[in-house]
């Protein structure tokens, strides 16, 4: 029988020692161990997200109570406490006692017998003292403050301070800690019957589905446990796309038989629903840097029968004379900072810096001064990010109007995801003169 800690443990020890991205290797990990239980799959996810996603607050109260900070810790060891420290804090359905015992008896597996008693004290103590933490003071320190509470650097919580106050920045951190449930987009071209059928046979699974608000095509689904399972996936019924990239689509008004350019494409969403709107006599160029970028663009249109989609490896910051005054839409979701998903890529915080965000900037530029040739006189750019960063979203827009032929038509629009519910996302639409 499979130790589903011992599993997060491994996995956790991959991510400091090879800077995996948590999110892909999470996915791995239950792929590898499919034929375990649904129930110890989701502990194994909970676990591994939850210690990672909680790493500056967890390691704050373990080094109010060891003797050794965190930082000076074998990685092994840093592993086993902020794992056991996790579920301590936030999983109430884990016996205390087990969570000890447990990370004891890691200890010991992995020779380090030792250290099986520092383990033992630091737990313990946290245990004794869970609900009467002490946190660093809001009023005194609000920046530690919110560092530590939302387990956020304090670059990042210093920023959004300066943009949105106290308040609101602690509602938007709070909001990215919350569990979030997939989105899942049904083909807009789908009859309200057709769609209304399929989602009543999904929740005949099981599964919670809640019509957004905005867009009546996209679902947020709880309770979920293999969307590849579901009643319409191979039929290609649906897509899992966040509503905030919908939105972005959406105002950008692509018409029957548009030809749209995707420069920066992968995993293809905006491509599949540019492809709808635009029809059977419409295109989509969806590029990407990569042949391995191109395999989920690739899997997706297949699937969703978007035949009007032709995938490409192009570097967007190269320029191509092919295209040149060729697209009605020109769609630029450039790479960012990601700053807007941090609820679902939870190691994002923790490799972002105010140096690399300064980087970014410079390639935004250089793949909007690449690409913004393909827009027709009257064509229409759509500028996107998932991040909340100003310097990436509205100076970006800035900088387009000042230097180049365009003219603001819908926006700016920042989606917060304490407000909209939905991933922290900026677009705005642009059209050239």
């Amino acid at each position: 029988m499979e130790n589903t800690r011992e599993i997060v443990l491994e996995g956790l020890l991959t991510v400091e020692k090879e800077l995996s991205f948590s999110n892909k290797l999470v996915s791995d990990i239950l792929d590898k161990y499919d034929y375990l239980d649904s129930r110890d799959k989701a502990f194994i996810k909970r676990v591994f997200e939850g210690t990672i996603e909680r790493k500056i607050e967890l390691d704050y109260h373990i080094n109010n109570l060891a003797s050794v900070p965190v930082r000076k810790m074998k990685p092994m060891i840093r592993c086993i406490v902020r794992m056991a420290a996790y579920q301590i804090l936030y999983m109430d359905n884990v016996p205390d006692s087990a969570a000890i015992n447990e990370a004891v008896k890691l200890a010991k597996k992995r020779k380090f017998a030792n250290l099986s008693g520092f383990v033992n004290g630091i737990l313990r103590n946290l245990s004794r003292q869970k609900d009467e933490l002490k946190w660093p003071d809001k009023n005194k320190k609000p920046i530690e403050y919110l560092s530590v509470r939302y387990s956020v650097p304090e670059w990042i919580a210093e920023k959004w301070v300066g943009i949105y106050g106290l308040d609101e920045t602690e509602s938007l951190l709070a909001s990215l800690l919350e569990i979030h449930p997939v989105s899942i987009r049904f083909r807009s071209n789908l009859s309200d019957s057709e769609r209304d059928g399929l989602v009543e046979e999904i929740r005949a699974l099981g599964v919670e589905l809640e019509q957004n608000s905005k867009l009546k095509y996209v679902y947020r689904a709880s309770h979920l446990e293999n969307i590849r399972e579901l009643p319409g996936f191979d039929d290609g019924a649906f897509v899992v796309q966040d509503v905030s990239s919908c939105l972005a689509v959406e105002a950008a008004d692509i018409k029957e038989g548009a030809f749209v350019v995707d420069a920066c494409a992968s995993p293809g969403g905006k491509s599949l629903l540019a492809a709808e709107h635009a029809g059977k006599n419409g295109k989509v160029i969806s590029r990407d840097i990569s042949e391995a970028k191109l395999v989920r663009i690739d899997e997706n249109a297949e699937r969703m029968q978007a035949e009007t989609i032709v995938s490409q490896v192009w570097d967007a910051s190269v320029f191509d004379p092919e295209l040149e005054e060729k697209a009605d839409v020109l769609i630029l979701d450039v790479p960012c900072s990601g700053l807007g998903i941090l609820g679902k890529k939870r190691d994002i915080k923790y490799n972002a810096t105010p140096e690399g965000l300064a980087e970014l900037s410079t390639i935004q530029k250089s793949i909007v001064n690449a690409s913004w040739k393909y827009v027709k006189k009257g064509g229409t750019l759509l500028y996107s990010t998932c991040t909340i960063n100003p310097d990436e979203n509205e100076k970006m827009v800035e900088w387009i109007c000042a230097e180049l032929p365009f003219t603001v038509k819908k926006g700016p629009v920042q989606l917060l995801p304490h407000k909209d519910d939905c991933d922290g996302f900026f677009y705005t639409v642009l059209i050239r003169k």
